[in-house]
């Protein structure tokens, strides 16, 4: 039975083989969309771990500091710290913007995820876990240290907002729950690029101030500067990360501060949910559209292909049936060719799903798992795909040998 179909298959190899590697890219296109999945999956959760932190406290109501927009007063980390169960708290902001690198020759953008933080504070959660070239931040102004997937260097001079920073030091899968790359810039820098308007909304606002008989009162010397200043200062902030003791457990600490401070906050097991369940929810239904629509067009790439090369040879098989070969044989070995296309399919898929991963954008992530799911499906749509061409060759007639 296995030479019979070995030696249909050694008649029209070179049709079998560019069938099987032509199957194979759609198969490899398969397992980088399902890797792409993971990788998102993954980034929000790198997101989470590289945080370092065991609750997120953010503005109440809100499911930021990733999803939703979220805005708290700085002065809020000193009653936090106090609270029990705490061990760390610290400040931090987040928000995305295109990061223009200020060179001659390479003016180039790329997007990335600004992230606000306190700096010479290691111990501190939020800030980056590790470096592979340079220095943390040392300054409380104009340094940065970006990923590696920026494509920024050291000693590099980049622009966010109206201030230009030196790229100091270097990290790597520092990532947003999207993919981008962060940049790490001290916590007073970021407050001003993300809360502060413009030169020119400031002298409006100025303008709007001074003519609001409210605040520019003459019995009230000082309350214009005063109002003024204010609108000039910023004190936000996106969240306040926490960590907390050991052996406190996270929900009993967070309890408390959600109470008695009216913030909402988050635990890990949260944070996950609306990051995993919530933010990239629409991202993964498409992609599992897309996934069965590339299942259904294998499908029938194999079918079509089987039922060609079986039609092909309707004289041999009714050749077979007249010496007295059984249906079983004849079914047997249509159906391993249409598994052998399968396996030449699935490993052209695979080889080729390995190789063009690190070049996306994007973190693909192709798990073992994925892999032989992808085999086993890979091989019962071959099956299921035979069925047609097994039918047409159980209905000839070993008449038609001799016709």
């Amino acid at each position: 039975m296995i030479s019979l179909a070995a030696r249909d298959i050694g008649h029209n190899w070179a049709k079998f083989v560019l069938t099987g590697i032509g199957l194979g890219l759609l198969i490899g296109v398969t397992l980088t969309m399902a890797g792409v999945f993971r990788g998102m999956v993954d980034d929000a959760q790198a997101l989470l771990t590289n945080s370092g932190a065991d609750l997120w406290l953010v503005q109440k109501d809100t499911q930021g500091p990733y999803a939703e927009a979220s805005s708290l007063k700085d002065d809020i980390l000193r009653s936090v710290v106090a609270m029990p169960g705490v061990a760390q708290a610290a400040n931090i902001t987040y928000f995305t913007m295109q990061v223009k690198v200020l060179k001659t020759s390479d003016a180039r953008e790329t997007r990335s995820m600004v992230v606000g933080i306190e700096p010479n504070a290691l111990q501190l959660p939020g800030q980056p876990a590790y470096l592979v070239a340079g220095r943390h931040l040392a300054r409380s102004h104009y340094e940065a240290v970006a990923d590696v997937k920026t494509g920024f260097a050291l000693g590099d001079r980049i622009q966010i907002r109206r201030h230009v920073y030196e790229v100091v030091g270097l990290t790597q899968r520092m990532v947003s729950s999207g993919g981008d790359p962060m940049v790490f810039i001290p916590l007073k820098d970021a407050q001003e690029a993300q809360f502060l308007k413009d030169n020119d909304a400031v002298v409006n606002d100025r303008l709007r101030t001074a003519a609001n008989p409210a605040f520019n009162r003459p019995s009230v010397p000082g309350l214009l500067e005063a109002v003024q200043n204010l609108q000039t200062s910023s004190r936000n902030v996106n969240a306040v990360l926490v960590r907390v003791l050991p052996g406190w457990h996270p929900s009993l600490v967070a309890e408390p501060i959600q109470r008695w401070k009216h913030l909402t906050v988050y635990t890990r097991a949260d944070m996950e949910d609306i990051l995993v369940k919530k933010l990239i929810a629409t991202s993964a239904k498409q992609i599992g559209m897309f996934l069965v629509i590339l299942a259904i067009v294998s499908a029938a790439i194999v079918a079509f292909i089987i039922y060609t090369m079986t039609l092909g040879k309707i004289r041999e098989i009714a050749v077979l049936k007249l010496i007295g070969t059984t249906n079983a044989t004849i079914a047997w070995m249509i159906l391993q060719q249409a598994l052998g296309l399968g396996v030449i399919g699935f490993v052209v898929g695979k080889v080729s799903a390995t190789f063009w991963a690190p070049i996306f954008p994007k973190f693909v992530l192709l798990l073992n798992q994925d892999a032989l799911l992808g085999f086993v499906l890979t091989m019962l749509i071959c099956a299921l795909a035979s069925t047609l061409a097994i039918r047409a060759a159980l209905r000839v007639d070993p008449a038609q040998a001799i016709g």
